[in-house]
């Protein structure tokens, strides 16, 4: 038998927390609820979520902070839940680590879409072998894996989140063509980001952190454009 995907809620408010874990317990999901920053940083390890439902506002630590801590050491795919709906607050969420960001009050289809959505990008990095028929793009010092997930960055493999590796993959996988933010954001995150350009450059900013530039090749911006993954001729022969 196939084990149930796991999610943990966190919600102080509990009539929101048991109707969210109702809906996706209809959907086969195994439900963890709790109501404050603290214990879920206490059970994440125990419990081993595959996805994290993040609210916001939290008595003690916020949602913010939770999501830093979990940053820090993992990159299960976290949905922040938030009554905040301005631009800044969702920027805010997306540079510390969230896949998604949901504005309060939300429609329970639209949530659990989302969460089958995410799941259906993330997978555990594994450390095996890529099949030949796996979609890889391989660099001096980088391997991208879309497969399974994974990327090696000069010999280590570097944890992201998987809207920053599939925007790193879908640039990689064809060297020198510039795409615009609008472009990028079509491809990655789908009509519901359109017009909300500052997303792929916090994505950008992101990978830059854990991916430096390389002498064969560098994530570069085309001023008034948009990105392309630069490589030197020499490294396409």
């Amino acid at each position: 038998m196939v084990a149930k995907q796991k999610i943990l809620i966190v919600d102080d408010d509990a009539n929101i927390a048991e109707l969210i874990s109702l809906y996706l317990t209809k959907e086969c999901y195994e439900t963890m609820i709790v109501h404050d920053g603290e214990n879920a940083l206490a059970v994440f390890d125990t419990f081993q979520p595959n996805l994290i439902l993040l609210d916001l506002m939290l008595p003690g630590i916020d949602g913010y902070q939770v999501c830093r801590e979990i940053r820090s050491k993992s990159a299960t795919p976290i949905i922040m839940l938030s009554a905040k709906g301005e631009i800044f607050d969702k920027v805010l969420g997306l540079e510390l680590g969230a896949d998604d960001y949901m504005i309060k009050p939300f429609d329970s289809k639209e949530l659990v879409a989302r969460v089958k959505a995410v799941l259906r990008r993330y997978h555990p990095v594994k450390q095996e072998a890529p099949k030949p028929s796996a979609k890889l793009v391989e660099y001096p010092d980088l391997v991208i894996n879309q497969t399974n997930y994974s990327v090696l960055y000069r010999g280590k493999v570097v944890e992201m989140p998987p809207k920053e590796l599939e925007l790193l993959y879908f640039l990689a996988a064809s060297p020198n063509q510039v795409f615009t933010r609008e472009q990028l954001l079509d491809h990655i995150w789908g009509y519901e980001y359109i017009g909300d350009t500052r997303t792929v450059d916090v994505h950008i900013k992101r990978l830059r952190e854990k991916i430096k530039d390389h002498p064969a090749w560098s994530l570069s911006t085309v001023w008034g454009i948009g990105y392309k993954f630069e490589v030197k001729s020499n490294t396409l022969s």
